[in-house]
């Protein structure tokens, strides 16, 4: 099934009512006829693959007689893959317009119930394959010129041998995957169409209705008092259904450790990343290197309080601005350009094709009414270029975002076009450096064509807020996410009173005795969709310091140093991701690449202290 690559949540303009989709310019909105001319053909491709669910049966049994009849079943099985892919993606895409459109959100319910159907039909491929006798299957790979394709998807799947069950007890698994996803598509239905935002006062004493666009806006906001009207406006629903929603986070929990155990995993975390052969050792390194290296973070805090001569930091002052002089709107066209001239260092190829992807609808750019918050790209479909979601309201917020997804979409669009479709997709665990990688590129970019000296304080304002958003704050995360799961691995009880204490500790531990800790900010647990994304926020971290690495090369070492890196957008699966990024340069099983993001941040932190006491 596709997968959304997600990114961050994009800033808006805060006005007093959201934009009617009709009123939006047919070029900054998808075109999605791009993957059907109309929704009849959607329904047709839909009712093939309902039919072909019994259609399975005929391989059962007979796929492993010959080399010529499992290459029959896998051909077989891509073909309703690739157009599962198209199904899915137009649905998802439909649905996140309006998600409050019933008719796009049962289209979507009838997908995932589909697939479900489809991967329990499915289910005998990979246990009878690897049930087998692994040197019968490399005679039938020798035999038949179309199977050697499959080759490392075989060894992979021989590799995973111990974590992979009988068909029946597979078949089980799938049949259970819908109701295993109950509580994150809750969830997500809660937070982004039922919940109800109060109003609050702006500025100049207009009420406004709370959103989740408006919320990082807000938090960006010169005025003190709104920023805090508006931040605790924006966690009153989250508080009334704090229950509701511990016990929505512990299902998924649950749901997790369930299938790591079905699978005799020692962990859920150790499930969740032993499928991309990621070393569970990578994600404690992280955060232990971390929380070990907090000291530039508590010196962030300690500068912010003293430039903003506050008796103590609290969270809705962690993303205003100490140089307000330099606030300025992003047209969005604009920031196009710019970010166009910002990755001139990857290659006139790459620019094609990002201008393709500017130019031809490929990108859903500003808020509506009841559209799906934040951003993501929507990762690789095979046969079809992937899309940008996006909520633009003209912050510098939303300028990086944008650079954030379309290193999303030009990963996606280069594995879907060099990679067959076994290895058409690729880990989250490398996606997320080519995403951090155009943040970087961007920002060095702004910082070399900064003219003032204010401008160059401002944007390095920008690469520290990166490093706390994307670096420090997603390692919290992780370090939140370890700690519940195993509180319910070893058979103890979510309470949203727990959840507030865990949260609320770890955040006082990340900044430091010169921050507050505001109960709104203990209820954070609340409001994060990744939490219900299995172990998939510490990859933003990592990718974040690996990332660091792959720009200082790219600066010394030019165009043979880009090509490892397009070699890497081009891979796909065909290696694992740990390989993957390390044949770039940079080794993530050494804590090197986490260290070299604090060394970093002590830099930025030490020129800034510099000019500001010029």
């Amino acid at each position: 099934m596709t997968k959304i690559a997600a990114g961050y949540m994009c800033g808006s303009f805060i006005n007093s009512g959201l934009n009617d989709r009709n009123s939006i310019d047919q070029k900054f909105k998808w075109d999605l006829t791009h993957i059907y001319q109309e929704e009849a053909q959607w329904e047709k491709d839909f009712t093939w693959l309902k039919e072909n669910v019994n259609n399975y049966k005929t391989f059962e049994n007979t796929f492993l007689n010959t080399s010529k009849s499992l290459l029959e079943c896998l051909i077989f099985d891509e073909s309703v893959g690739i157009a599962l892919g198209k199904v899915y993606l137009y649905a998802m895409l439909s649905r996140d317009l309006n998600l409050a459109d019933t008719k796009h959100q049962a289209n979507y319910q009838r997908v995932v119930s589909l697939s479900a159907q489809l991967e329990a039909a499915s289910s005998f491929i990979k246990p009878g394959i690897i049930e087998s006798p692994a040197e019968k299957i490399w005679k039938y790979v020798d035999e038949e010129e179309g199977l050697k394709v499959y080759k490392h998807l075989f060894e992979d799947w021989f590799r995973t041998k111990g974590h992979t069950l009988s068909s029946d007890k597979e078949e089980l698994l799938a049949n259970a995957f819908p109701a295993l996803n109950v509580s994150s598509e809750t969830f997500s239905l809660f937070s982004n169409a039922d919940i109800k935002f109060p109003e609050v006062e702006d500025s100049s004493g207009k009420l406004v209705e709370v959103s989740h666009g408006r919320y990082t806006a807000a938090m960006y906001s010169l005025d003190r008092k709104f920023r805090e009207r508006f931040y605790r406006a924006y966690y009153k629903p989250y508080v009334q259904f704090k229950n509701t929603l511990a016990s929505l986070l512990g299902g998924k929990i649950k749901a997790d450790i369930f299938n790591a155990r079905s699978r005799k995993y020692n962990s859920s975390l150790e499930a969740s990343l032993n499928p991309n052969n990621i070393p569970v050792t990578v994600y404690d390194n992280l955060v232990k290197t971390v929380e070990a290296n907090l000291e530039p973070l508590n010196r962030w805090c300690s500068i912010k309080k003293k430039v903003l001569k506050v008796d103590s930091l609290h969270p809705y002052d962690i993303y205003v601005t100490l140089f307000p002089t330099e606030k300025r709107k992003y047209d969005y066209n604009m920031s196009v350009n710019m970010i166009y001239d910002a990755m001139k260092l990857l290659g006139e190829d790459y620019l094609a094709d990002l201008r393709q992807a500017f130019e031809q609808n490929w990108i859903d750019v500003y808020e509506t009414k009841n559209k799906r918050s934040g951003a993501y790209s929507s990762g690789t479909t095979f046969g079809v270029h992937p899309y940008v979601l996006l909520n633009w309201n003209d912050e510098l917020n939303d300028v990086f975002t944008l650079a954030h997804e379309m290193g999303h979409n030009m990963h996606s669009y280069y594995t879907g076009k060099s990679q067959p479709y076994p290895y058409a997709n690729y880990s989250i665990f490398i996606a997320e450096v080519t995403s951090t990688v155009n943040e970087a590129l961007l920002l060095d970019f702004m910082i070399r064509h900064a003219t003032t000296k204010e401008a160059k304080l401002s944007l390095m304002e920008k690469h520290i807020n990166n490093i706390v958003s994307t670096f420090y704050r997603q390692t919290l995360f992780s370090s939140f996410e370890r700690t519940i799961h195993e509180k319910i691995e070893h058979g103890e009880a979510l309470t949203s009173d727990y959840l507030c204490d865990l949260y609320g500790g770890l955040h006082a531990k990340y900044w430091g005795p010169d921050m507050a800790i505001d109960e709104e900010e203990t209820f954070t647990w609340t409001r994060v969709p990744h939490f219900y994304y299995n172990f998939y926020v510490y990859q933003y971290a990592t990718s974040f310091a690996a990332s660091e690495i792959l720009v200082s090369n790219f600066m010394t070492e030019g165009m043979g140093a880009v090509n490892r890196y397009l070699d890497m957008l081009k891979a796909g699966s065909s290696d694992y991701p740990i390989n993957v990024l390390k044949k770039t340069g940079v080794d993530m099983m050494s804590p090197e690449p986490v260290l070299s993001v604090t060394r970093k941040m002590t830099e930025l932190l030490n020129e800034m202290e510099k000019l500001l006491d010029e």
